[in-house]
């Protein structure tokens, strides 16, 4: 491994991932200017649920250079650019946040986002994300090192969501969802412990460290509490992320059990069922139909007789629902579930 990274290779990763003062500095204001050109278009993506936005704002993002920046000076052992490389993450994350939040001011939907599909994948995450963000994390530090695959580095931004839960924080904190926001927060919390545990790994493994000190550069004692530090992270955020995907795991087991409860209740009052949802183990149904209302009291007492008296639901009824009109007839019918 160590024949395959050298000085010059050293010399070329530290220039690109240490963001050093000035902040007039070219390095600085590139760094400013992209992330919170990425925070606007990653929030105003999230704001319109467009899948295609919000990966742009992940290319553009560069707040993987100071937490890949925090994994190299982590081995180089330099006191200096760790402390500036996570000040950089730390600011550069309330930026975003507060960057959402002002947007967030000029269009807060009635629901809080609760039917928004690109905020609620960002504010349940699971063990699965921590897996798949010390992947990304990986082939990431693996495309630094090897500048002859650093054309994988696009996918890595892709892959890795660092600005779009920072932005989904800052809207939820802007509708007081503390919740959404909190689970947003570990996303990114996990992304960054991740990146920095499987970049020090990485880098280690390819010996940047040995070969920085065999080039005469400054480099300090690796103390091993450090990378205690760095593993312990990961599994201080595997924890409620093991919680959260306990959490999932039963909110889906609810949600097979109430879908039929709530099919059964709408039948009997010639109405139908939108959608069935469960988030933290309380039941969202939608359900549409002509007058009279359906009576929620009765789907209550539904839930009740089948054992799940302690299951909170939440029911959205639309008076007056769907209707289908064929062409070449002059009456519409109430369509069928599948073609709702």
């Amino acid at each position: 491994m160590a024949s395959q990274v050298t000085a010059d290779d050293v010399v070329r990763m530290q220039d690109a991932l240490f963001i050093d003062p000035p902040i007039s500095g070219r390095s600085s204001t590139r760094f400013w200017t992209l992330l919170v050109l990425a925070a606007i278009i990653a929030t105003a993506g999230l704001i319109a649920d467009s899948a295609a936005t919000v990966i742009g704002a992940m290319i553009v993002a560069p707040l993987m250079i100071p937490i890949l920046g925090t994994a190299l000076a982590v081995v180089l052992a330099d006191r200096e650019h760790v402390v500036r490389s996570i000040m950089l993450v730390v600011l550069g994350a309330l930026a975003v946040i507060a960057v959402a939040y002002v947007l967030g001011l000029l269009s807060s939907p009635l629901d809080a986002y609760a039917s928004n599909g690109q905020v609620q994948a960002r504010v349940h995450p699971r063990l699965i994300d921590l897996v798949a963000a010390l992947a990304t994390g990986t082939v990431g530090a693996f495309a630094l090192v090897r500048s002859d695959i650093s054309d994988a580095l696009p996918g890595v931004a892709i892959a890795i969501s660092l600005v779009p839960p920072l932005a989904v924080v800052g809207l939820l904190l802007e509708v007081q969802d503390w919740s959404g926001a909190a689970g947003a927060a570990l996303l990114f919390t996990t992304n960054f412990a991740a990146i920095v545990a499987t970049g020090t790994a990485v880098l280690l493994v390819f010996r940047v460290r040995e070969v920085a000190e065999r080039a005469g550069m400054p480099v300090g004692h690796l103390h091993g509490r450090t990378l205690v530090v760095v593993a312990a992270g990961v599994l201080v955020v595997a924890v409620p992320l093991a919680g959260g995907s306990l959490s999932v795991a039963l909110d889906q087991l609810l949600r097979a059990e109430a879908t039929p409860i709530a099919e059964q209740w709408a039948r009997q009052n010639n109405w139908q069922v939108a959608t069935v949802s469960v988030t933290g183990g309380t039941v969202t149904i939608q359900a549409l139909g002509p007058p009279p209302e359906a009576r929620a009291e009765e789907l209550r007492a539904a839930f009740d007789e089948a054992g799940l008296g302690d299951v909170d639901v939440a029911v959205q009824l639309i008076v007056g629902g769907a209707r289908f009109c064929p062409a070449g007839s002059a009456t519409c019918t109430v369509p069928t579930a599948g073609t709702l």
